[in-house]
């Protein structure tokens, strides 16, 4: 071997490459391959893996208009929520600032 292949970082594209160029080589050949490349089979069946598991979230159908309409609209009820708690949220921290504002001003009350 005349590179350093084992410290190698591969990219998508080279992976997928990778992946390719083995889907049809016999065991000596992927051997071969491997050995060349200084890849473990398993690092390769992973990135099948993830190559196999990438085109079936493609393929998978898009929404309908329906369906995405009433995404957006969960979302925007969601957003709504979010805003509401956070307007409480923050009353209630000023009226907690408040109280120990008073409370150190007037004393707490206690003798």
């Amino acid at each position: 071997m005349s590179k350093k292949t084992k410290s190698r970082k591969w990219n998508a594209k080279q992976k997928l490459k990778a992946v390719s160029e083995t889907l049809s080589a016999n065991e000596s050949e992927l051997g071969t391959y491997l050995r060349k490349e200084g890849l473990h089979s398993q690092e390769l069946s992973e990135w099948q893996d993830q190559a196999l598991a990438a085109l079936e979230d493609c393929a998978k159908p898009a929404p309908s208009r329906e369906e995405f309409e009433k995404i957006q609209e969960e979302i925007k009820r969601l957003e709504r929520e979010i805003q509401r708690k956070d307007k409480a949220l923050a009353e209630a921290s000023a009226l907690l600032i408040l109280q120990k504002k008073i409370a150190l001003i007037w004393g707490d009350g206690e003798k």
